[in-house]
């Protein structure tokens, strides 16, 4: 859909030891950097218009002098399907069996956490729907891996998701049912606590009515980037 990436760059996250007690403090260091940088990954089921906000963020944070750069995290498994499977289009690489998914996933998460930058955002999905049932986007050593400093997730009323994939005809998707979009929305939302748990950092909602993606870009700004 036209999503904007940025270019990976190669490094290593630094470590610090403590040379008193001889053990790792890589936590410590990583609690000193969020004081300064966010990780933001945000999320959201298709159709809720994530895409939208995410890019209206970067626009007034633009707007603001705040350079934020944005990785796809789709774009950046896409990359990798397309090497070593052949495929051209996503919805081809969610019908791949759950263990090829699996290492697209790796090795994503892995290309991501070598970015140092004081504002990236993630763009991804908690899950895929798969042929074998909802695969989650970000299983522990993916979540380990990002070390995302903030989690948001962007809604919608079920009514707004359903007639925004019905108009969207970049991609091929099954037909959505409210009951259907209902259980993807409370599936997000549970994997969203679950892996605020697991990373130790914040977790919000924010809702994308239609005509106020102004109103939900500048609530993920206030609440997230203005600290």
């Amino acid at each position: 859909m036209g999503e904007p990436s940025v270019a990976l760059q190669a490094g290593e996250e630094a470590k610090i030891s403590d040379s008193n007690q001889g053990v790792s403090t890589s936590s410590a260091s990583r609690s000193h950097s969020r004081q300064k940088n966010r990780r933001v990954v945000i999320v959201g089921i298709p159709g809720v218009g994530k895409s939208t906000v995410v890019k209206r963020v970067v626009d007034l944070m633009t707007e603001r002098n705040l350079k934020t750069d944005i990785v796809n995290y789709g774009t950046t498994m896409m990359e990798e399907a397309t090497r070593v499977h052949g495929l051209k289009s996503r919805d081809e690489m969610r019908k791949l069996p759950v263990e090829d998914q699996r290492r697209l996933q790796i090795y994503a998460a892995e290309k991501i956490s070598r970015l140092e930058r004081p504002f990236v955002i993630i763009d991804t999905h908690l899950f895929i729907v798969t042929r074998e049932g909802f695969w989650p986007g970000m299983p522990l050593d993916v979540l380990r891996a990002l070390d995302p400093t903030h989690l948001v997730l962007v809604s919608a009323s079920l009514e707004e998701i359903r007639s925004r994939r019905e108009n969207d005809t970049t991609r091929s998707r099954d037909v959505a049912t409210l009951e259907s979009l209902e259980l993807e929305m409370d599936a997000a939302k549970t994997l969203l606590f679950a892996s605020s748990l697991v990373c130790g950092c914040p977790a919000l909602i924010v809702k994308n009515s239609a005509g106020q993606v102004d109103d939900a870009a500048k609530s993920i700004i206030n609440s997230v980037f203005s600290n």
